[in-house]
């Protein structure tokens, strides 16, 4: 989704209806700015269910992956990237590590994670999907409107 937004505007607007995410993510994919409804996946180490879901059609939405934090493992590479970018998902946010950024930069997809590592995650399935997950000091719901751009990322619930 191309909405024209500023999450900085949205803060003012909204005030305590909207929630702020704390954690500090890095910029990887091609779009800096990018919004849709949240789908979520809670799973560590394993990006099994993550590969499943981004081969699916997105319909604009941005998918919150919590991989609790880890920067062990790459929960997404170029290939679940471009995956997702070839299904009309709008975005990843990754609470764990990606791969192959480089490539990554070029996607026409919007891609926040906490780091790199080269390794790869298990492919074994293990997680949930669409269900709440939290970092950053807020709890992300499927079904909330996520927006994030160079300043961060915000939730507003859905509704």
């Amino acid at each position: 989704m191309t909405d024209t937004f500023a999450t900085a505007d949205l803060v003012d607007e909204h005030g305590d209806r909207l929630r702020v995410c704390d954690t500090q993510f890095r910029q990887f994919g091609a779009h800096r700015s990018f919004c849709g409804r949240v789908r979520t996946v809670s799973c560590y180490q394993d990006n099994g269910l993550v590969r499943e879901l981004l081969r699916t059609p997105g319909e604009g939405c941005v998918l919150v992956i919590d991989g609790r934090g880890s920067l062990h493992t790459a929960l997404t590479g170029d290939l679940i990237a471009r995956s997702a970018a070839d299904n009309g998902w709008a975005g990843l946010i990754v609470n764990g590590a990606v791969r192959d950024s480089a490539v990554l930069a070029e996607l026409p997809l919007g891609i926040k994670a906490l780091g790199t590592n080269p390794r790869k995650s298990s492919k074994a399935g293990h997680g949930a999907l669409d269900v709440p997950v939290g970092f950053g000091g807020v709890t992300f719901l499927p079904g909330d409107r996520l927006y994030a751009d160079d300043d961060g990322v915000v939730l507003l619930a859905a509704g």
